[in-house]
This record gives structure tokens, sequence and C-alpha cells, in this order.
């Protein structure tokens, strides 16, 4: 890809541009996949952003240009953050207070270091850059028959006033479970003078509007800052290590699956801010002794 449109020596500063415009789209898409899953629907959303990332990974293997392939990256970063915020809020919104832990976890992140392993290995034994874009691209059409298997959000049908898909989905799952569902569900006569959109719509600054709720919301967006510039600082530095560049990038991603176990079992056992304190100890502590590893 870097010798094809020659970005080497005056033109080098494009390859890690093309990376930032990246995440520049994981930017965005991480202010409006919220918003659209608010209004159109936890699943819809989560299938559009799954065909925007699927689809423009695809467009990029006819790429003829850097500005090409750069412009399609950003749409794909908008859709791969996008999938993943409104699954998440799918996920937690579906499931019981009793498996969230485990589905915010071994559910969800080590399906994330399962991927980020097979990366590594599939970029060794494709060497052509289309190629291997299309052997990553081919995996997102297995997703459509999940179409037909998951559910929307009953708290999303609920607050738009859609009870009764909302209690078919309900009494769908107790009958899965071998839960017995009360006869009735939702007393549609208290509920018929209740319209949906009197509700107070929440915007940004409601995070701010009183001082506890700033103090959180600060102390997280600090939180999530420092955490994304230490993980994804690792990761894409593994070309720069010693050794082998595809070894040196599977065992990034190997080492996440013991960390992710770990973070299962402190949040089961311990407070949250004892977990927090003491992973981010440790992970700073870690690199901060890396100096000290003679040259």
């Amino acid at each position: 890809l870097l010798l094809q449109w020659n970005l080497v020596c005056e033109d080098d500063w494009k390859a890690p541009l093309t990376t930032s415009l990246f995440f520049v789209g994981v930017l965005i898409g991480s202010f409006i996949s919220g918003q659209l899953s608010d209004r159109f629907g936890r699943k819809n959303i989560l299938f559009l952003t799954m065909a925007v990332q699927t689809g423009f990974s695809f467009l990029q293997i006819f790429s003829t240009s850097w500005e090409m392939f750069t412009v399609l990256f950003l749409i794909v970063g908008m859709g791969q953050i996008s999938n993943y915020v409104v699954a998440f809020i799918l996920g937690t919104e579906i499931l019981g207070k009793s498996v969230r832990i485990i589905f915010s976890t071994l559910g969800v992140c080590i399906f994330f270091a399962l991927g980020y392993m097979l990366l590594p290995l599939f970029a060794y034994f494709i060497r052509d850059w289309r190629m291997l874009l299309l052997a990553l691209t081919v995996p997102g059409l297995f997703c459509i028959p999940l179409w037909w298997i998951i559910p929307e959000s009953p708290r999303w049908l609920m607050s738009q006033g859609r009870y009764k898909e909302a209690e078919v989905i309900i009494r769908k799952a107790a009958k899965i479970n071998g839960v017995p569902a009360p006869a009735v569900l939702f007393d549609t006569d208290e509920m018929q003078d209740w319209k949906p959109q009197q509700q107070q719509k929440a915007i940004l600054l409601d995070l701010f509007r009183t001082r506890n709720i700033a103090t959180i919301t600060i102390m997280s967006l600090l939180l999530w800052f420092f955490t994304s510039v230490g993980y994804f600082g690792l990761s894409l530095s593994t070309p720069n290590w010693h050794g082998n560049a595809y070894i040196n990038c599977f065992l990034s991603a190997v080492i996440e699956v013991p960390a992710y176990v770990i973070a299962w079992l402190l949040l089961r056992s311990l407070p949250r801010r004892y977990s927090l304190s003491g992973t981010l100890f440790l992970g700073g502590g870690v690199v901060l002794f890396i100096q000290l590893v003679p040259a």
C-alpha cells in the first residue's frame, strides 16, 4: 500500500494521517450512534452501522488513490464504533443485572480479543492488502442471520409506548428461560393516557447539571481518554517493537484474554473504585518501568 501510492519520503506523513482520520470517524460515530439508536431503535441502528462498516470496508478494496481509501476508512471508523456502542447498549438493556458483568467482560471483550488475535494470522498468510481487506470484510456477512435472532430492546420499545411489541419479546424470553410470566405485564388502562413524547429529553448538558453528576462525568471522560491513549498507543506501536511484527501483534492480543478474565473476577468481588484505581496504577507503573529496560 505504501509503495503503490508512493507514501514514502516527503509523503510519509500520509500513512499515520490515515490512522488518525480513522479515529476521527470513531469520534463522529461516538457522538451520533447513541442519538440515532434513541430515535430509530437499538436493533435498526446496530444492523445499519454493521452494514456501513462491512460495505465501506468492501469498497476500500477498489480504492484508486490514497484520498479515496482514507475517506472510506473514516466512514468505516464511524460504523465500527457505532455498532460497538449500540450493541453494548442493546445487550445491557436486554440482559438482567446478574449477567451484565459477564456480558461486558467475557462476552464482548474476549470476542474482541479473539478477533484481534485473528488479524495478524490473516495478515501473515494474505500479504496482498486488497485480498486481506476482502478476507476481513466477508465475516461481516455472517451477521445477517442475526437479524432474526437478536430482539429489539424492550426498554426502548416501552419508552416509545410500543408495549405490545415489548410484551411479545419479554414473554418469549421468559419461555426460553423457563420462567413463568405473569398474566398481565403492562396495565394498558393506566398507560393509555401516558404519552412517551412527554418524557423529558436528555441533552449533553444534563451530564453537568449538578455538581455530583458533573464530577462523575469529568472523571469518566478523563479515565476513558487516558485509557484509550495508553491502549491504542501500545497497540499501534507493535510494528516498532523488536522482533517479528506478526508475533508481536498476536501476543498483544493474547494478553487481553487473561486481562478480561481478571477484570471479570475483580468486578464480581471488589468495589468499582478499587478495581479501577488498582488496574490503572498497575498499567501505569509497568509502562513507567519500561523506561528502565536497557536499549
